[in-house]
């Protein structure tokens, strides 16, 4: 070879070699106030090869192809190519895009659409903000960031309810009331698995408390008809979208999140310490009146001398030592959850194991959770794109708590006399392991004795599977096939121990409550042909058009019985009867859909859809319907020449959604075999009227709104006003039995609800070292019963019992709804009091107290940083709504409420006659039963963070770490103001639209501290 044809190759070798080589760089992504960007995207143009900045803006990128561009991008932000060249360093400025309002978000069928075409609602929570200061449910992170969501988590420990309403109550109907949730695209199972009633119960907890927040990228909430209408039936409570973190381009990133919290029970009672222990004025003179008088505070007044106990011993009569607060433990919850995450070949993989240990505050009582989460994507060809999510959960509950006014509940100590110290009364069971009893009443359980002998166990195991094919024809065609699977298996194992109380002598070994499990599972398969064309130069068309096939199963078998033969022996193989259950449903809803974005000169948009359902729980002759929506958007700032109008938006909608039946064959007769008799068998006929002529009932939604950015963004508003109906909702009605039946489903019901949603947004202050971000949402709602049954009765939902038979949440025509119903005074002609000759108060008419759901609600959020700290807060409200509240019965009918410490020494008098304090006020709060009902309004300290982030150039030299932050992190941390003087507002035991309003015998509120660290491993 020629020497000179040697040196050329060399020297171009050589140039291309160190091309190849050198080919790594460094920097910093800042805003354009040089405040660092975490998590922005650096890519090398045209590759999958890419990195995202730590915690303080740097990035390190080894570059794998000459000639390199760079492609800088970050939400919010205007994307930036640059030409490497011989740079080893490149620092980025990235300038705020005017023109996006949040870019793109998720929207139905987890499709992502540009947020400025959006003729809808939508309101966007990143996942950050749920892995600090976390909820066990990760619904209840939602509380107060989000106008026209309102969210009250059940009294029951970890893992219990998210009670969720979306713009209100939207269906009369008992059935569910939260939203659909939407993982990846694909509805999942949010059933609830128990609830507490009137006669007690436990949570079984829902769907959505099973996720893992560290999984979590973002959720998108889609709040009204139209932005959900592709989903159909489970629409009309609206729509969460549900998006999970995906795998990172380039080379391994591993990430540690550790979270510790601890939980306090909080004492809101400001019951009575002036008058002790006892009847009628006196102090307890037995051993057996001390035990029936032990949650009885119509004693004398509390002088410090010494009076007997329930035992034989005595006691000092002067205020306790212990509040009954004491009783609980102090909480703790405990979450590790490592990922993983790389690019691999053109496709990318993130891993997760997560475990949760959460010790409840109440004794012995505890809940553990292992979750591992796989998602995966990767291009089979140019044109075909596989991704997978696979999400398995593993949770186990330890003696979860029995609720409500009921046998075996913990919480009972709540009412006991201020002179009875609860530790006299531990360990719950004398020598021969009988309940120690401890007041009037043995169903009031002694909380000591169930803490250390109760069993209720109920296991999870869940399983959700998603895989998505996708091929794109072109860069605008595509065609989708996706498949979700959710399914979960449940065991239950309870118990009724040995030594209960309640239970008669000759059955004191126990009852095995049940033991068995249930499958509950959802499948769903989309298929969905996309695309996007241009008509003109300035007119876009944006065309879907899908199916879907729903089908939901679930299937339960149990065992129960009693009594035990060998104590402590809770077997089913040890019981003297037997009990046997099994339960089936199955439904299927087949579905197809269109929907077309009409766009001219990106200012004006019109989308309109369309749904036709077949639901399999409906008859053949009316189980089908059609369900439009029509959205529009204007985008009108480019038309007003206003300098401080950044971008604006007039948005306006329509839509129509449908639902079914929430029960399977209730349209057909279906009869019960029985028992054999001289080997014939028997059967009997049902006892549920079937309704033939049920139809698919309707909601329909009218929607306009505003949007507008000013100042450089630096103030935005999103305004919303709506007006919802449902018509001919399907609900459970009472029959005659005189007519041969005792119940069935009619389709007669309808509701309203009118809103208005106000959501704020600003950055007061950016500076290069200090940036403040504060929101502020508020929502006004008004809700009125149109149509209950075909008389329209009042339609009772549910209560409490302590005035079982006397007050009630119900629907009521022409009013809000749920309304409490309760008895008022008599009143005379002038108004006053009307009193019988007992001088005791008269009862009156059954009336309505208020409604359950709140007027005015909504949450203020601000978010302070300087340097690298950071300081957070929010703080929520809640405005015009009642609740029936157990608590305030009680106290004034055993004394402790400060209300009866009128007249306790010279009696009440009323029209010429005097009564005792203890006649006049148990007489009261019996038959005036609207004094049980109390304000629910209040304001929260929901939620503080303060942390800070550990410069990167601190693990310069290390070889594990990128990264540090760490938080301290406070959940509930106080009540501002309150009306209601003795219990939370937002306390509750039922999980149900039936029990919404309602409290009584729950778990104390509690507020929690906590560390949150973060490592970025490298």
């Amino acid at each position: 070879m020629n020497v000179k044809v040697k040196y050329i190759l060399g020297f171009v070798t050589l140039l291309f070699m160190q091309g190849l080589v050198a080919q790594t760089i460094t920097g910093t992504v800042t805003d354009n106030t040089g405040v660092p960007l975490p998590g922005a995207n650096v890519i090398e143009k045209g590759t999958t090869n890419g990195a995202s900045t730590d915690f303080d803006g740097n990035y390190t990128l080894e570059l794998t192809t000459s000639n390199p561009v760079i492609t800088f991008s970050s939400l919010g932000f205007l994307t930036k190519d640059v030409t490497v060249g011989g740079q080893t360093m490149i620092n980025m400025k990235m300038e705020e895009d005017a023109q996006q309002l949040g870019e793109v978000v998720v929207t139905a069928l987890g499709i992502t659409k540009d947020q400025r075409k959006l003729g809808y609602s939508v309101t966007e929570v990143d996942g950050d903000g749920l892995t600090q200061a976390r909820e066990t449910n990760v619904a209840n992170g939602l509380v107060g960031k989000v106008s026209g969501l309102s969210i009250k988590q059940t009294n029951s420990g970890p893992g219990g309810t998210a009670k969720i309403l979306l713009r209100g109550l939207s269906s009369a109907n008992t059935g569910s009331t939260s939203p659909l949730f939407v993982i990846d695209g694909v509805p999942m199972d949010n059933t609830q698995r128990g609830s507490a009633g009137e006669w007690g119960g436990s949570d079984g907890g829902d769907g959505i408390g099973n996720l893992n927040p560290d999984d979590i990228e973002s959720m998108t909430v889609l709040k009204g008809q139209s932005a959900s209408a592709l989903y159909g039936s489970r629409a009309s409570n609206g729509v969460i979208m549900v998006t999970t973190k995906k795998g990172s381009k380039g080379d391994y990133s591993i990430t540690l999140n550790s979270n510790f919290q601890v939980e306090k029970a909080i004492d809101l009672t400001d019951f009575q310490s002036v008058y002790g222990q006892g009847i009628n004025g006196l102090k307890p003179g037995s051993a057996a009146i001390a035990q029936a008088t032990n949650r009885r505070s119509w004693g004398a007044r509390l002088d410090g001398s010494d009076v007997i106990g329930y035992d034989g011993n005595t006691y000092s009569y002067s205020k306790a030592g212990n509040s009954y607060i004491d009783f609980y433990d102090t909480g703790n919850t405990f979450t590790n959850t490592l990922s993983v995450s790389k690019g691999v070949g053109d496709g990318s993989f993130r891993l997760s194991l997560s475990n949760l240990n959460s010790e409840s505050i109440v004794p012995n009582s505890g809940l553990d959770r292992i979750t591992v989460n796989l998602t995966a994507d990767q291009n089979i060809t140019d044109k075909l794109n596989v991704s997978a999510t696979v999400n398995y959960t593993d949770e186990r509950y330890d003696n979860q708590p029995f609720l409500s006014d009921g046998p075996k509940n913990p919480t009972n100590f709540y009412l006991l006399a201020p002179n009875v110290d609860h530790t006299i009364f531990a360990p719950g069971f004398d020598e021969n392991g009988q309940e120690i009893i401890f007041s009037d009443d043995a169903y009031a359980t002694n909380p000591y004795f169930i803490t250390n002998q109760g069993i209720n166990d109920p296991n999870r195991k869940r399983f959700i599977s998603i895989l998505s094919s996708k091929y794109s024809f072109t860069d605008d065609t595509y065609a989708l096939l996706r498949l979700g699977n959710d399914t979960s298996n449940d065991t239950f194992f309870s118990v009724d121990p040995y030594g209960l109380a309640y239970l008669s002598e000759a059955n004191s070994n126990g009852n095995l409550s049940g033991k068995g499990q249930s499958t509950r599972s959802e499948l769903n398969i989309d298929g969905i042909f996309g695309t996007n064309f241009s008509i003109t130069e300035d007119f876009e068309v944006d065309a879907l058009a899908g199916a879907t096939l729903r089908r939901n199963k679930y299937q339960t078998v149990g065992v129960s019985g009693g009594p035990f033969i060998f104590p402590y022996l809770y077997s089913p193989l040890n019981v003297v009867n037997i009990g046997r259950s099994y339960d089936y449903e199955e439904k299927e809803v087949q579905s197809g859909y269109y929907s077309f974005d009409f766009s001219y000169k990106n200012f004006l948009t019109v989308t309109t859809t369309g749904r036709y359902d077949v639901y399999s729980t409906l008859p053949e002759n009316n189980n089908s319907i059609f369900t439009p929506s029509v959205t529009t958007s204007f985008i009108f700032d480019d038309f007003l020449n206003i300098d401080a109008l950044s971008f604006g938006k007039l948005r306006a909608s329509y839509a129509v959604t449908s639902g079914e039946p929430g029960a399977a064959y209730g349209t057909s007769f279906y009869y019960t075999a029985g028992n054999s008799i001289n080997g014939v068998a028997t059967g009997s006929s049902p006892s549920d009227l079937p309704n033939l002529a049920l139809k698919p009932f309707t909601l329909d939604e009218f929607e306009v709104g505003l949007n507008l950015k000013m100042f450089n963004n630096k103030l935005g508003l999103d305004l919303a006003y709506f007006v919802k109906t449902s018509h001919d909702e399907i609900y459970n009605a009472n029959y005659s039995a005189a007519s041969g039946f005792n119940k069935g489903v009619v389709a007669t019901g309808s509701l309203q609800n009118k809103g208005l949603e106000v959501l704020l947004t600003g950055s007061p202050v950016t500076t290069e070292n200090f940036s403040w971000n504060s929101s502020f949402n508020f929502t006004y709602l008004k809700n009125e019963v149109l149509q209950t049954d075909t008389d329209n009765n009042p339609l009772t939902l549910g209560t409490n019992r302590a005035v079982v038979g006397a007050a009630t949440t119900a629907m009521v025509v022409g009013e809000a709804g749920p309304q409490i119903r309760a008895y008022d005074y008599a009143y005379n002609d002038d108004g006053s009091i009307q009193y019988d000759s007992e001088g005791l108060p008269v009862r009156g008419e059954l009336k309505s107290f208020g409604q359950v759901l709140p007027k005015f609600y909504g949450g203020f959020n601000n978010d302070f940083s300087y340097k690298n700290f950071n300081l957070a807060f929010l703080v929520d409200f809640n405005y015009g709504n009642k609740v029936l509240s157990a608590t305030e019965y009680y106290a004034r009918f055993n004394g402790l409420s400060k209300a009866t410490l009128v007249g306790r020494e010279n009696g009440l008098t009323n029209d010429g006659v005097t009564v005792d304090a203890q006649t006049y006020y148990q007489n009261e709060i019996q038959r005036i039963n609207s004094k049980s009902v109390v304000d629910g309004d209040f304001i929260k300290l929901r939620q503080v963070t303060l942390g800070y982030s550990f410069p990167s150039e601190m693990f310069d030299n290390v070889k594990f770490f990128e990264g540090i932050r760490v938080s301290l992190v406070a959940r509930n941390l106080a009540i501002l103001w309150r009306k209601a003087e003795n219990i939370d507002p937002e306390s509750s035991f039922g999980s149900t639209v039936n029990f919404l309003g309602i409290e009584g015998g729950s778990l104390p509120s509690s507020r929690s501290l906590g560390l949150n660290v973060n490592f970025k491993i490298k």
